[in-house]
């Protein structure tokens, strides 16, 4: 699985319909997907699924209004639950393609370099001859908290179908003998591109929407390890309140280079995310990279809790998601917003930091990476 900054083919996304997600508060939604659109489709093209040709006209006309450059948009007629193509679709994996010897802190193209083999061939999958892209396709369960995911279910082989990459869809034989798909959503893992994966106990382990029950920590290392082609598993202690999924590693960690890590950081001993993002701190400071050295860490700020109709909502900095036109972040008119936009400028140096006000999208208890999914180039 490459890092997020390596260059993209694409991005997928899904518009706005589910007015159940931002309760009350929907009408703004598609205008800042739109903006989101807007910037990625300046630099990659970007797949966007609606639900019917109604809705294609919709969302034609919000990028339109939008100054989106809609030759760069494909749209694609599957219909969705959600829009968390983050966690629903499929995860992508290429092999064979350039390794890029890159700045340890920053994560910049210096120079090509030797090959790499990113992709294992497993039992439920083989990449034939020289196909370079490939696709996988976790059970998703809506994490197992919702019963409407029928049709996010479906996604990732309509993507694959789509452009023609194998399918891997994990299975394996939990404590009873019994062979079982494997539940993963992509919000809860973040990879550097160098073999070392990030997660938390929360949200992989714990009892609490479980979901893989019958499984050990050594048995989800093992799959891990054998369809994303990482090496090292990081686990932090959890996620941060708000969070509906329960412990997504995409609001308190993310790599920001192969040897750089970003980790929230809640200094207000009263708040809820204090004493668990300063555990994550602390077990960071413990665990080595790819070439066994302490991680370069930098501390991303919290804003202030995000509350609407008495809930607290995910609200992260930490929620970014790279593209090639930039680094896009989700802002929240807090006074926080400037201090974490300069550590960001400071750790992706070289690339554009793109603001994006997320304090409505946020009631839906997701943003921007929630939202999207890197196709890779080959």
């Amino acid at each position: 699985m490459p890092a997020e900054w390596e260059r993209h083919a694409a991005s997928w996304l899904a518009w706005p319909h589910n007015h159940r997600d931002w309760p009350g508060k929907f009408a703004p939604i598609p205008w800042i997907i739109a903006d989101i659109v807007r910037h990625i489709a300046s630099a990659e093209t970007v797949h966007l699924l609606v639900q019917n040709k109604s809705q294609r006209r919709q969302a034609e006309h919000c990028l339109e209004k939008s100054d989106a450059n809609l030759s760069a948009v494909r749209f694609h007629l599957q219909e969705t639950d959600r829009i968390w193509t983050r966690d629903s679709g499929p995860i992508f994996l290429t092999r064979n393609t350039p390794a890029i010897h890159q700045d340890r802190r920053t994560g910049v193209s210096l120079k090509p370099g030797m090959d790499r083999n990113q992709c294992q061939e497993r039992p439920t999958g083989r990449i034939a001859g020289k196909q370079r892209l490939a696709a996988v396709g976790w059970a998703f369960n809506a994490w197992a908290k919702y019963g409407n995911y029928h049709r996010d279910r479906r996604l990732p082989a309509f993507v694959a179908d789509l452009l023609g990459a194998p399918l891997w869809t994990p299975e394996a034989t939990d404590a009873r003998g019994r062979i079982r798909r494997i539940v993963l959503e992509g919000g809860s893992i973040d990879v550097n591109g160098q073999g070392c994966l990030l997660t938390t106990r929360e949200c992989l382990l714990a009892r609490v929407q479980q979901r893989n029950p019958g499984f050990s920590r050594q048995k989800i290392e093992e799959i891990l390890r054998d369809y994303l082609g990482v090496k090292r598993i990081l686990w932090l202690a959890g996620g941060i309140a708000g969070d509906d999924t329960h412990g997504h590693i995409d609001d308190a960690a993310r790599f920001a280079g192969p040897a750089l890590i970003l980790a929230c950081v809640e200094p207000d001993r009263r708040d809820p995310n204090h004493r668990s993002l300063r555990e994550n701190l602390k077990l960071l400071r413990s665990m080595r990279d790819h070439n066994d050295r302490p991680f370069d860490l930098a501390e991303l700020p919290m804003p202030r809790p995000v509350v609407f109709n008495r809930q607290r909502l995910p609200a992260s900095y930490a929620n970014f998601y790279v593209c090639n036109a930039g680094v896009l972040v989700p802002v929240f008119n807090d006074p926080a917003d400037l201090p974490a936009l300069r550590v960001l400028e400071q750790v992706f140096a070289g690339r554009a930091i793109v603001p994006i006000y997320a304090r409505d999208l946020v009631w839906g208890l997701g943003t921007l990476h929630c939202m999207t999914q890197q196709q890779p180039a080959v």
